[in-house]
């Protein structure tokens, strides 16, 4: 009897995780639908979605184990409502074999975090050289530096990619193709910014975004502590991530600010638009879905298998290139480069 009894509560218990989990996870997946300003924690639960899928998978295991179908069907539905999710970041397909031959615009969008701020200019150069293997026709670059020591970077662009748009200091778009207009969109109290370029693909005219959204406070909060401890004093757990959690939250919001400014600009252009940048955000993120609007998340349309482009940690997907519906994609993939703390991200597109 108490061994029924021992089930009977646990049974229960597991019933009331479960009743969290699936809360948790349907919050998370419309927690990126509001603004984060005023709802930090079910902005925070779609951060979580990876973790609460596995626990909704875990829970799955427990209910088959115990024959208890008719509550196995709730994480069942729970997990099948999150696979459009999953498939912003997870594709099952293989890439094309004949995408070489397909004609096309290549994209490429990379933070190559000042180049390492090297002196010798071998990573920009490096870096040029993997653009021409790759066949690259437009390069958008975030946390560009200008200068390789006495080298002008750009000098060593120019000759596979003879344009060059430039936006703030940092933000340069480089093209095999004529660009004919550009503009550069600051953000206020940042030093992040977006820009875009109109390029002439023979005789049509796309509009390219590149962005490059707020940050999200963690290598300047670890910065800042490695400092105190470097002086000699100590950094209490508790207050180290309460400093992250509210860098983070303040980021969110000025993330979501930008990402409208850049919607609204995205918006009033009249010709097809490709918008693709660092955005410092993860899928399903109130910015993520700000950016794609109505627009086609690449890799969902023609990327495959695991999608992650940020190096520090081989799970986050910050790095985009979202196209209008008028453009079809060909491929989608990041090259491994490993001169930045994130990988760029390629994508070849049809132009009709």
């Amino acid at each position: 009897m108490g061994k029924l009894a021992v089930y009977k509560y646990f049974s229960m218990m597991m019933l009331a995780a479960q009743t969290v989990i699936t809360a948790f996870t349907f919050i998370g997946l419309f927690g990126g639908k509001v603004t984060p300003a005023g709802n930090t924690a079910s902005a925070m639960l779609v951060y979580a979605l990876p973790l609460l899928i596995i626990a909704n998978i875990l829970t799955l295991f427990y209910w088959l184990i115990r024959r208890c179908w008719y509550l196995a069907a709730i994480p069942v539905v729970t997990v099948l409502c999150c696979i459009p999710y999953i498939g912003t970041v997870f594709q099952f397909r293989s890439l094309p074999t004949d995408s070489g031959a397909r004609q096309g615009i290549k994209i490429a969008t990379y933070n190559v975090a000042r180049f390492g701020k090297e002196t010798s200019g071998f990573m920009a150069k490096d870096i040029l050289s993997e653009m021409k293997k790759q066949k690259v026709d437009v390069f958008c670059i975030q946390e560009y530096s200008e200068m390789s020591g006495d080298k002008k970077n750009s000098v060593s662009y120019k000759e596979y990619f003879p344009y060059m748009a430039k936006g703030n200091d940092d933000m340069v778009i480089f093209s095999r193709r004529p660009i004919l207009a550009s503009k550069n969109i600051p953000f206020e109290y940042s030093n992040s910014s977006a820009m875009w370029a109109d390029i002439d693909f023979r005789g049509k005219r796309l509009k390219v975004f590149n962005v490059h959204l707020e940050t999200t406070g963690f290598n300047r909060t670890l910065h800042q502590v490695a400092k105190i401890q470097a002086n000699g004093h100590q950094v209490e757990t508790n207050r180290l991530l309460r400093a992250i959690y509210g860098n983070y939250t303040l980021g969110m919001v000025v993330r979501a600010g930008q990402a409208v400014t850049v919607a609204n600009e995205r918006n009033n252009a009249h010709i097809p638009s490709i918008v693709c940048g660092d955005f410092n955000d993860i899928p399903y993120s109130y910015v993520y879905n700000v950016m794609l609007g109505d627009m086609v998340d690449g890799f969902k349309e023609c990327g495959s298998g695991w999608m992650y482009t940020y190096r520090g940690a081989k799970s986050f997907r910050i790095d985009y290139i979202f196209h209008d519906k008028a453009l079809k994609g060909i491929t989608y993939y990041t090259s491994k480069l490993t001169y930045s703390d994130h990988f760029p991200v390629i994508m070849k597109l049809a132009v009709n």
